[in-house]
This record gives C-alpha cells, sequence and structure tokens, in this order.
C-alpha cells in the first residue's frame, strides 16, 4: 500500500469511525434511559445513607485489626472489596502515578513492566498483545473494567480491543492465580481489572506525541462534576508507519462514563468504541506475512449499588467485536486464484449478574449468580446456517449461569474467606460443577501477614480453539473444558519505607488446551490432551526513597520484582504454538528519580528468559525448530514540569535489543518519542 492509498484509507476510517461512534451511542440512548430509570427504582427502594462496603470491611474488622494495618488501597481480589495486604492473593495493583511516569503507550506496553505478567507482542502500543499469568495461555487471562468482564469468546487475542486511553485509567489489579470465584469461569490462571478514574471535579486533559516511524497520538478527557451526578468523556488516536514492512497501525478510542448519586446510593454508565486497523505482519502464520486486521470494539454497562449492612449491585452489561482478517492485505501483489474472500466474525457477550452482600459482627456475606450469553456470526467459525446473514454463514452460541457464594470470618488476628461458584454452561449437556475457594490471612504482626489459597477454576475453549480451520491450522469441535486446582502460600510486608511480598504457588492442570504439532511441516491443530503440572515463585519489593533518605534528596522510589516459574508437561514431545513456551524467568526493575528542578528521570528494566522454541521460517516456508533466547530491554522517560504542563521524552528499548516474544514476529529496536500534557 503506497502513502496517497494509506492516507485515503486513514481519512475513509475516520468518516467510518464518526459515524459508527454517532450512531453508537444513538442506539444505546433508549438503553440507557430504561437502565437508568429502573437503577432509580432499584436504588431508592433498598438505599440507605450510609459507607461503602470498603468501609463496612474496616468497621467490621476494627475490633481485632489495628487502623495502622488497613491499606488504603481497596482491591477486588474476593467477592468483598478489601484492603490490599489483607487480600489472601498475590495481587498486583499499578497506580496512576505509576502510569504516568511510564514511558508507554498501551495497557499493554505498561503490563510488561510487571513480573509476574508475560506479554506475548505481536504489534506495539496495544496494537496487539496476548496477556498471559502464570504460565496460562492468553485464553485463561479474564480481562475485566470496572468489574466488567470483556473477555472475548471468539478469541483472547482480541480480549483488550477495549476503548481505553491511559488518562483514563486510575489503578489496575492483577489477580495471580485461578479466580473463577470472583471474576467468573474465564479467569483461569487469573485476572486483569482495570479501574477507571471516578473525577469528583471537572477537569480537562489533553495530550500530543509524535516519534519514529511516523508515530503520531493524541488524547483529551474533559470531565463535568453536578450535584448529583459526574461525567467524562475521552477520545484517543493513535497512528504509525510501522517499524518493519506491513506494520502500520490505526488506533482509535471513545469512551463515555457517568456516576448518578441517590439517595446514597450510585448508578454507573460507561460505554465505548474502539476502532483498530493494523498491518499484521506474519501474526497467525509466517507462511502469509502480508497479513490485516480491521476490528472494532463497542460495549455499554449499567451498574447499580446501594450501601449499608445488606448492599445489592446488580449489572447488565453488552458487548460486540467485529472483525474483518484479511490473510493476504487488499492490494498485495500477485494474490494467489485461491484466495477469493477474507474472514467475517462478529462476537456477541450479553450479561447480567446481581451480587448481595451483608455484613455482620462475623464478618461479610456475599452471594449472588450471573447469566452470560456469548455468540458468533462467521463466515469460517461455527456451525452451517440455515439462512445467511450478510457475509455470515456460520454461527454458533452458548449460555453459562453461574451462583457463587462466598463468606469472610473475620477472628482476631486472622480473616478466614470460604466460597465456592456452582457454574452450567449449555455447551456442557446437563451437568453443573462446582469450583471451591478457600482463602486465609494471618497478621502476624502490625506490619506482616501470612497468607494461603486454595482454588479450583474451568475455561471453555473459545470459538476459534473449536472451529478455526485453515491451510495451516485445524480445529476441534469436541473440545472439552479445562480444569485447574491450585495452591499459594505467602506473605506481605507493609512499612512506610518498603513494602514487599513473596509467594509460592503449585497447579495442576487437565484438559489443557494448545494449539500444538508433532513435526514442523505437520498442521497446527487444537487439542485437550496436554497436562500441565507447573510451580514458582514470585517475589516483588518497593521502596520510597524520599521516605527513607529524606525529602531533600533526588531519589523518589525503586521497585523490583522477579518470578521463576517450572512447567511440567504430561504428554508426546511436540511443538506447542502457545502453552508450553511460557516464561521461565523474568526480572524486572525501576527507578524514579529528580534530574534537576522540575525535571525526573524513570528507568525501567526487564530481563526474561522463555521456555521452549518455535518453527523458524525461511522464504516463507518452515526451517529449523529453534529456541527461545532471553533478552533484556531498558526504556527511559524524561519529564518535565511546568505549571499545568508536562514536557516529555521516551526512550524504547535504547540499547536495540533484537528479540521476539512470539516466533517469527520481530519487536521493535530503538523507538523515540516526544510530547505534552496538559492538565486544566
Amino acid at each position: 500500500m503506497n502513502k496517497k492509498q494509506f492516507n485515503a484509507t486513514k481519512a475513509f476510517r475516520f468518516k467510518r469511525f464518526a459515524r459508527k461512534s454517532y450512531s453508537v451511542f444513538n442506539s444505546i440512548h433508549k438503553a440507557v434511559t430504561i437502565g437508568v430509570l429502573s437503577g432509580c427504582a432499584l436504588m431508592s427502594a433498598h438505599a440507605t445513607s450510609v459507607e461503602p462496603v470498603e468501609q463496612i470491611f474496616i468497621e467490621t474488622a476494627s475490633d481485632s485489626i489495628p487502623s495502622t494495618e488497613l491499606d488504603e488501597v481497596v482491591v477486588t481480589a474476593s467477592k468483598v472489596a478489601m484492603p490490599l495486604n489483607l487480600a489472601a492473593k498475590q495481587v498486583t495493583v499499578i497506580s496512576s502515578k505509576e502510569i504516568e511516569r511510564a514511558p508507554v503507550r498501551s495497557i499493554e506496553d505498561l503490563l510488561n513492566y510487571v513480573a509476574g505478567v508475560d506479554i506475548l507482542q505481536r504489534g506495539p502500543h496495544g496494537v496487539q498483545a496476548d496477556i498471559t499469568l502464570r504460565g496460562g495461555s492468553f485464553d485463561q487471562t479474564a480481562i475485566l473494567l470496572n468489574g466488567i468482564n470483556l473477555t472475548n469468546p471468539h478469541t483472547g487475542h482480541y480480549s483488550f480491543d477495549i476503548p481505553i486511553n491511559l488518562s483514563d485509567i486510575k489503578r489496575i489489579e492483577i489477580v495471580q492465580g485461578p479466580s473463577s470465584l470472583v471474576y467468573g469461569a474465564s479467569a483461569f490462571s487469573g485476572g486483569v481489572n482495570i479501574i477507571t478514574k471516578k473525577d469528583s471535579e471537572a477537569n480537562i486533559y489533553a495530550k500530543l506525541e509524535g516519534g519514529m516511524y511516523g508515530l503520531f497520538s493524541a488524547e483529551a478527557r474533559g470531565s463535568y462534576a453536578g450535584k448529583t451526578s459526574t461525567h467524562s468523556l475521552s477520545a484517543g488516536y493513535k497512528r504509525s508507519d510501522g517499524y518493519i514492512s506491513n506494520s502500520d497501525y490505526n488506533i482509535y478510542n471513545l469512551l463515555w462514563q457517568s456516576r448518578f448519586n441517590i439517595n446514597g446510593a450510585s448508578i454507573d454508565f460507561q460505554t465505548g468504541l474502539n476502532d483498530k486497523a493494523y498491518g499484521a505482519n506474519t501474526f497467525y502464520t509466517a507462511a502469509f506475512p502480508n497479513q490485516f486486521d480491521d476490528t472494532q470494539g463497542l460495549f455499554f454497562s449499567v451498574k447499580g449499588e446501594t450501601n449499608g449492612k445488606l448492599k445489592i449491585t446488580p449489572h447488565i452489561y453488552w458487548s460486540r467485536h467485529y472483525d474483518e482478517f484479511q490473510l493476504i492485505r487488499e492490494g498485495s501483489p500477485d494474490i494467489p486464484s485461491w484466495y477469493t474472500d477474507h474472514n467475517y466474525h462478529r462476537s456477541d457477550v450479553f450479561g447480567m449478574n446481581l451480587h448481595m452482600q451483608y455484613a455482620s459482627q462475623l464478618g461479610i456475606t456475599s452471594f449472588g449468580s450471573e447469566f452470560r450469553n456469548e455468540g458468533i456470526l462467521s463466515n469460517v467459525l461455527g456451525n452451517t446456517m440455515e439462512e445467511t446473514i450478510g457475509k455470515y454463514t456460520k454461527s454458533d452460541n452458548r449460555t453459562n449461569i453461574s451462583y457463587f457464594a462466598e463468606h469472610n470470618f473475620i477472628i482476631d488476628r486472622a480473616t478466614l474467606s470460604l466460597g465456592g461458584l456452582l457454574n452450567y454452561n449449555t455447551a456442557v449437556t446437563d451437568r453443573f460443577d462446582f469450583y471451591p475457594a478457600i482463602n486465609g490471612s494471618f497478621r502476624a504482626t502490625d506490619k506482616l501477614s501470612l497468607y494461603g489459597s486454595w482454588n479450583k477454576a474451568t475455561r471453555m475453549p473459545t470459538f476459534t480453539d473449536l472451529y478455526y480451520t485453515t491451510a495451516t491450522h485445524t480445529g476441534n469441535s469436541n473440545l472439552e473444558a479445562e480444569l485447574s486446582e491450585a495452591f499459594e502460600v505467602g506473605a506481605k510486608f507493609n512499612h512506610p519505607v518498603v513494602t514487599g511480598s513473596i509467594a509460592a504457588f503449585y497447579m495442576e492442570g487437565k484438559n489443557m488446551i494448545d494449539w500444538v504439532k508433532p513435526s514442523p511441516e505437520a498442521l497446527w491443530e487444537s487439542t485437550n490432551h496436554t497436562q500441565i503440572n507447573k510451580r514458582g515463585m514470585e517475589v516483588n519489593l518497593s521502596f520510597d526513597l524520599k521516605e527513607w533518605f529524606g525529602h531533600n534528596q533526588p531519589l523518589s522510589a525503586f521497585n523490583t520484582g522477579y518470578m521463576i516459574l517450572d512447567q511440567e508437561r504430561v504428554d508426546d514431545d511436540l511443538i506447542s504454538n502457545y502453552t508450553l513456551n511460557h516464561l521461565r524467568h523474568k526480572f524486572t526493575a525501576s527507578l524514579h528519580h529528580d534530574l534537576i528542578k522540575d525535571l525526573s528521570l524513570s528507568w525501567n528494566f526487564r530481563w526474561q528468559e522463555r521456555n521452549g522454541s518455535y518453527v523458524l521460517y525461511a522464504d516463507l516456508k518452515p526451517g529449523e525448530r529453534v529456541d527461545y533466547t532471553p533478552f533484556s530491554i531498558l526504556d527511559v522517560k524524561a519529564n518535565y514540569k511546568l505549571r499545568n504542563i508536562d514536557l516529555f521524552i521516551n526512550a524504547n528499548n535504547i540499547f536495540n535489543s533484537k528479540h521476539v516474544d512470539l516466533g517469527n514476529v520481530p519487536q521493535p529496536g530503538l523507538w523515540l518519542s516526544g510530547g505534552a500534557t496538559i492538565k486544566l
């Protein structure tokens, strides 16, 4: 595609984005009105003007927990929100301050700095990346926005096609290990919950950035605060010509959020649109380097929340994802005669859940249920339709129904959580399955707490796992659900100068789904045969250097983390495309300090070693099988504050390290950019 064609395509996509944005917001206007009115009725019936659940938890526990132990960060690592240092799981929290300091342009880039997270980048800056936790696959990680599960049933490759700009984020919570009770059945190896800002006053934010490879990005965000409601609207655009051939991209984001406070309760509304088009050089097979993807993701949700000893939280949400995948990009020369059309997919998720909890001197009891329907229309995935819908000739649909209950006992210096999820999926005939969870913590001292957990989880195969069959892949419509059982013990230390955690974990996985093949020449096949036993350890330390050495010196903060993972497979020696290519070691370190007055530097380093191998392609044909090699990356950001304006320069991969996260897809070398932000 030449520059003239590229600019014409960009203009066309911007017009389409504008039309679709208007259409989306106009079409959901009635749904919003109905949701808000229904929520108002519910809130009025149940609301009492008392404290939110985290305050109830603290007051319930106040007789046995010193106030110094009640961490100000409240996380959702269980069905009950609780202080971070009391959570009986490994939970990593990325704050808005850390996000502002990081030299990144997307959530995926940001997660690279977390030791316990494996990011397999195909395209940088939010183009596409697979997010995996503790050696799991990208399909085993639940992705949530303010507690709404937006995990894509088509394929986990698209789970991050959500309309979020970095300036929208208050914090990110990463829950490691099976979390079906907390986040639903899809949280097989953990979940990532993105919490957005809820502005209490009006403000305006804008950002411009430009750099190498034709990089340009712009963000704008505005908030309005009334007497009983707050509203925010954000928009973002980023593009690049690409760092290698066929790696160009255009990405648009649009997000609207509102909160209504009614009689001490609240109603939260959010809706948004994400639009991407990008060159997908060798993304899914190195045999065809000129792949291209054109996707749109949109969603809407309404959440009500009462307060008091009996708290009721209903949710309604819907998301839709369009995907046009071009195995051979339009405009490529010498397109073979056998390639007659692209792949077209539309996936839909509709869900409702009701969460209730009751606080007493015995602790907090939570219970509820969730209904979630997942469907796909496609010309490649699913069962043949009797009547076609446009280009869609195949479809599939399934419904997941779950019931959950959990009780948190608070006894002296101990907290014990007992719970379980009763789950039924229409794709599994006449069967309810139970997935228990036991989590406990003991506050050994005012600053040290010990914890342990035992959880079981499940995951249904994606529609891609079931049906994707091409010249290079063979799907399997008889796949069974994955099953896991995990144990974890750990300790957390919370001090004004240093905070830290250490966790040791063990997991047994059965019916594990992976794309494998016995030899480089064979087809990739989706199978259930892989059984995996994994064990590992993760350590994290954070130092407040201002608190340690005083506020009159330049050092601000230092963070470091390390994870080691050993994964044993119980099967033949097959080539794995995903599951068996896990991170063996990962080390991260970051340092933030002042250089001179108002000028600060942030350094972010990571070193990682991946287990496994991939088939190296030469002249578009499979060749030798090679092992992944370790690599290290150093990124730096310089930021100069000038009243309400920040001027910054990002330097990513400053030593120009050659590396791959996924076989045959080279990652960018040195990439420089700079820009400015303004806050009013």
